[in-house]
């Protein structure tokens, strides 16, 4: 037999129960803005080992240069981009809050929505510029 507590009684958090929460719009950046602060470190190695293949000569550049141009290569790079633009863009919409700026529930939603835009825009430009020019 086992005996109850108070604490058994107690009723869970309104959180836990999806009584008051909402998720936002707002949330889900500031959590992609944390996974692509992690990306851009890992993905930054990639890049210094390009450089490390690039300095080695060309054995090992062309080595190195077959993983690059394959498509997973290519979606590590595109990914790479985007987390760059997609920070970068963030980065700049907190600078505007460190000053005291955009911390209205609209005015934080639509900077969050153009930093996705700008991110996307800027992300296919550089890829368009990349590979046409």
């Amino acid at each position: 037999m086992t005996m109850k507590t108070p604490a058994d009684n107690r009723p869970m958090s309104p959180f836990m129960l999806g009584q008051y929460y909402r998720f936002q719009f707002t949330s889900l950046l500031s959590i992609i803005h944390r996974i692509t602060g992690v990306g851009l470190s890992v993905g930054t190695l990639l890049v210094a080992a390009w450089l490390i293949a690039l300095a080695a000569g060309p054995q090992v550049y062309q080595q190195f240069a077959v993983h690059l141009t394959a498509w997973y290569g290519q979606v590590l790079l595109f990914g790479w981009t985007w987390a760059l633009t997609y920070h970068l863009g963030n980065g700049i919409r907190h600078l505007f809050w460190d000053i005291g700026w955009g911390f209205d529930i609209k005015v934080a939603e639509k900077t969050g929505y153009a930093v996705v835009a700008f991110s996307l825009l800027l992300t296919a430009a550089v890829w368009a510029v990349a590979y046409f020019l």
